[in-house]
């Protein structure tokens, strides 16, 4: 398939640069698999109406960590913003930097916290921090929330709320798993009052999610490893539902490719942990996954072509023309749509 295969309907005016309050709130697009019934409009709170009993919600309890710092290269000046995106020791971290540096140089944080440059490559970036304390105390100190890109403002204080979900439990994404977002602790209860199960991945969302395919053919883009963690009692509920004829109804693209990735030959989500580089475009044969609640994203991303793999190319490019028509708010911040 060629990337221009998802040019979709895209309007600048639509992006979302504050999430709407409360969060299940925001609208819902309700796209039916049968391609022959209507599209219809309903919110995030509506759920437990739209769900059937006994089925299963996945959701992905990743925490963001305010991951972005601002600093100034030592000797000469000059701004550099670091993200960090994963240790590979206590110290020493792989990261993206914004700015021209080379192995060697210095970067100096707040207080006495600078990074020096050990490695620096195509594939990618590493320096070895040194401050007073952890370097989980320094981005809880200094750190930003990382929001992507196409939200045109600094992050503010209310980010480091807005920008996480309410079940968020383990730390180590550089993104928020965007459609979790929608939820409160009042959905959830509601949701589990209705005889809906809710179960938990992990997945770390990595910067690979705000990188741009770039190559013509989408077959020859490659994925950037995530790491991503099933337990045990999750998979032994998946399990059971499957066997059962229950849904899985997956909340977001971190959660399909997590259940997806997964699952063995007979059919079985396998516990365990590791990383994925699972790449779903149309074609792509889904075994777990039933209902796909998400976002809409940003054309000629991996994360259109997974929805689109899911739902029909042509389907869900009708969806994204429906929901910029009716003015649906877009991106991180944004709507909804449930997939089912």
């Amino acid at each position: 398939m060629r990337l221009s295969d998802f040019d979709f309907p895209f309007d600048e005016s639509l992006i979302a640069p504050y999430p709407v309050n409360p969060r299940d709130h925001a609208r819902l697009l309700i796209v039916p698999r049968n391609r022959d019934a209507a599209f219809r409009h309903a919110q995030v709170k509506d759920l437990p109406t739209l769900l059937q009993s006994g089925d299963v919600v996945v959701l992905n309890d990743t925490k963001v960590m305010p991951a972005r710092l601002s600093g100034m290269k030592r000797s000469g000046g000059g701004k550099v913003e670091a993200l960090l995106v994963r240790p590979i020791e206590d110290t020493t971290w792989e990261v993206l930097l914004k700015g021209h540096v080379r192995v060697g140089q210095i970067i100096q944080f707040q207080d006495e916290a600078t990074a020096e440059v050990i490695e620096r490559s195509r594939e990618r970036t590493v320096v070895r921090i040194q401050t007073r304390g952890t370097v989980k105390d320094l981005l809880d100190s200094i750190g930003e929330m990382p929001l992507p890109p196409y939200i045109k403002r600094p992050a503010d204080e209310r980010d480091n709320t807005s920008y996480q979900t309410v079940f968020a439990r383990t730390e180590g994404a550089v993104a928020a798993p965007t459609a979790g977002l929608h939820f409160t602790e009042a959905l959830l209860e509601t949701l589990q009052r209705k005889r809906i199960q809710l179960t938990t991945i992990t997945l770390h969302v990595g910067p690979g999610t705000f990188r741009p395919v770039i190559v013509d053919n989408v077959h020859d883009h490659r994925m950037d490893a995530e790491w991503f963690e099933i337990s045990e009692e999750t998979a032994t509920c998946l399990n059971a539902a499957k066997a059962e004829g229950r849904r899985i109804i997956a909340v977001g693209t971190t959660s399909v490719r997590t259940l997806e990735s997964a699952v063995r030959e007979a059919g079985a989500i396998q516990p365990g942990h590791g990383e994925t580089r699972l790449f779903i475009t149309p074609g792509f044969q889904f075994q777990m996954v039933d209902a796909l609640l998400t976002n809409f994203h940003l054309p000629r991303t991996t994360l259109l072509m997974l929805v689109s793999a899911f739902a029909g190319l042509d389907h869900v490019r009708a969806a994204y023309e429906e929901a910029v028509k009716t003015r649906y708010r877009l991106y991180s911040y944004g709507d909804a749509m449930l997939i089912q």
